[in-house]
Order: structure tokens, then sequence, then C-alpha cells
């Protein structure tokens, strides 16, 4: 078997395009064909980034080429069924968050990829973060003692474009959600995966402030407690003015850990100290190293951080969230997975 990694790109928008950048940076992986409903797209990013073949029909494309896995970049509903027809031509899938647009759709999923045996995972790519890989890497190894509390806090700006230049964005049934699900998801995950306990109840608030004419949420703030009793603070928007930075905090009896994305990703302690810690691979950036992560998985059996079973637990908490915040009461985590 060739150690080159022949990857289709499905869904050739904003996303799609640094990771086609990086993946020309990254040894062992080659695009060989691009597809988007919007043909010219997937031709602007082929000519781009070193040409490959250019389809309008994912179908046609993993019918046609010879690929060793795919990547995926599309709507929120889509990723159900392409991943399903990825996963029935036996092709390990990467796509981004989240798996899929609700937790049963998800569970579906990494069901029939487990039982196929054929691997599939999910960009959540803060995991590998250096600040947030420290940061899971101290709250495993005991730096801070228990972990009384957590907070985590991303206050983005977007402004119209986001929604006229992706509609798909303002609806329920496209999109499953807004800031929350499509946003704080990649904070949710890292706190999750860091904290290592199964999340129980979610008390949640969700409002549209900014974007009036849309069915999704552009601010969402709760509380989540875990079966540990640790309590998450959640707080998500797309209205905040001007952008803050992206923060995570873990509060311990031994010390705390503030991780922030600017003015680049790292991770700050107080109250205690310890040894450096890297990602396991160098990357020039947390995407770099997923791709990298996704190709030794696929390709030499390395582990990959967020496997899709690894990506259920944001999604149900998502879910549950949202059940939340209709009902006006706390919801329960739907964990049966």
């Amino acid at each position: 078997m060739s150690k080159l990694l022949r990857l289709g790109v499905i869904g050739c928008g904003s996303i799609a395009d640094p990771i086609a950048m990086l993946t020309r940076w990254t040894r062992g992986i080659t695009i060989a064909a691009y597809c988007d409903v919007n043909v010219a797209c997937a031709s602007s990013l082929a000519a781009k980034y070193g040409g490959g073949a250019i389809y309008d029909n994912y179908v046609i494309m993993l019918e046609e080429e010879d690929l060793d896995a795919v990547y995926m970049a599309v709507p929120h509903h889509l990723h159900y069924e392409m991943i399903r027809a990825a996963i029935e031509k036996g092709l390990p899938t990467l796509t981004e968050k989240p798996i899929t647009r609700t937790l049963a759709e998800g569970i579906a999923i990494t069901r029939m990829a487990e039982e196929m045996d054929i691997p599939v995972g999910v960009n959540y790519q803060y995991r590998y973060d250096r600040g947030c890989y420290a940061l899971a890497q101290h709250a495993w190894n005991g730096t801070l003692g228990e972990i009384f509390y957590a907070r985590v806090n991303l206050a983005w700006h977007r402004d119209n474009g986001y929604i006229e230049n992706a509609p798909w964005h303002k609806t329920i049934a496209q999109a499953g959600g807004g800031t929350l699900i499509t946003q704080a998801s990649h904070l949710i995950d890292v706190v999750l995966w860091a904290l290592h306990a199964k999340p129980t109840t979610v008390y949640g608030q969700t409002a549209s402030k900014r974007f009036l004419d849309v069915e999704v949420e552009d601010t969402a703030l709760g509380t989540l407690t875990l079966e540990n009793g640790c309590v998450v603070q959640i707080a998500s928007s797309m209205a905040a003015t001007p952008e803050q930075p992206v923060t995570i905090e873990l509060y311990g009896e031994k010390g705390t850990a503030i991780y922030t994305d600017k003015p680049r990703p790292h991770l700050t302690l107080r109250g205690v100290k310890a040894r450096h810690v890297m990602p396991p691979f160098f990357g020039v950036h947390a995407l770099h190293r997923s791709i990298k992560g996704f190709r030794n998985w696929v390709r030499e059996g390395e582990p990959y951080l967020t496997p899709a079973r690894e990506s259920l637990p944001a999604l149900a908490v998502v879910e549950a969230f949202y059940q939340s915040a209709e009902s006006g009461k706390s919801e329960m985590v739907n964990t049966d997975f």
C-alpha cells in the first residue's frame, strides 16, 4: 500500500481553503479531487493549490476517483448522508464539526464506522492547539489537583456576510443551531476532553441579539454539570463588539490554568509550576497538526485525537443545551452511546 494519501475534498468553501493550503505542506498527502455544487468554487480551489479532478456531484466523485480518504466541509445537515456514503465505499473520512446535525445521526455514523472498521474523524482541531493540548495534559497529570470548576468564553464578532454568504447558517434544519454548535462546541469538546468526566445536566439560555431574521442563536449562556461534580460555565456569542480572545479556564485545588488564543495560542499556569508540554508532533497551526494526525491515523495506525466517538459528548451537551433553552429548565445530557 502506498504511503501517499490521495484525498478527495467535498465542499470547497471558506474552511476548505486553509485545509488545502496546509495539505500542500504535509508530507504523504495530496488532494486528488475537488467537489462542490458550485463547480466554480471547486475549480478555483484546484487551480490555487495544484490541480486535481473537478466534480459537482460527490456520488460521482466517490464512484470515479481512486481515493484513499475524504475530507468534508459542507453544511451540517449534509454530513450524515455524505459520511455514510464514504463509509460504504470504505473511505476514511475527516469531517468538519459537528459530526452530524443531530446526536442520533452522530451515534448511527459512529456505530457504522466502528462496525466496518473505517476511520472517521471530526476536525475538532483545538485538541491539537498547543495551549489546549497542554491544558488537557495538566488536567490529567494532577498539576492542578482536583478541578472544582471551569469557564469557557467565546466572544466572536460576525457581520452580515456570515449569513448572507452562507444562508444555511440561519436555519435549524440545515445548521442545527448557531454559535453554540458551530463555534463553542470546539471549547466544549476541549473541556470535556480535559476534565475526563461524563456530562450529566445542562441549564442554558439562548438569544438572537445581532441577527434577527434567523432561526438560530447568536448568543448562548449556561452551565454544565459533570458526573464528578465539576461545574462548567459556558458563554458563546458571535455578537461581541469588538471580538475578544477565546478563553478556557480551569480552577483546581492546587492552581489555575488559563488558555487563550491571542496574540497566539498559549497556556498560563497560576499557583503551580510544571514542565512545558507540546503536542505529539510539529505543525505550523492546530489545523496543520489535525491534518497530519488524520493522515498518520489512516496510513500508520497512530491514534487520532478526535475519532467519531470522541466527538459525541460535545454534541450531546449542545443538544441538551438547546433543549434546556426551549424548556426553561435543566435538562439531562444523553450519554447512552
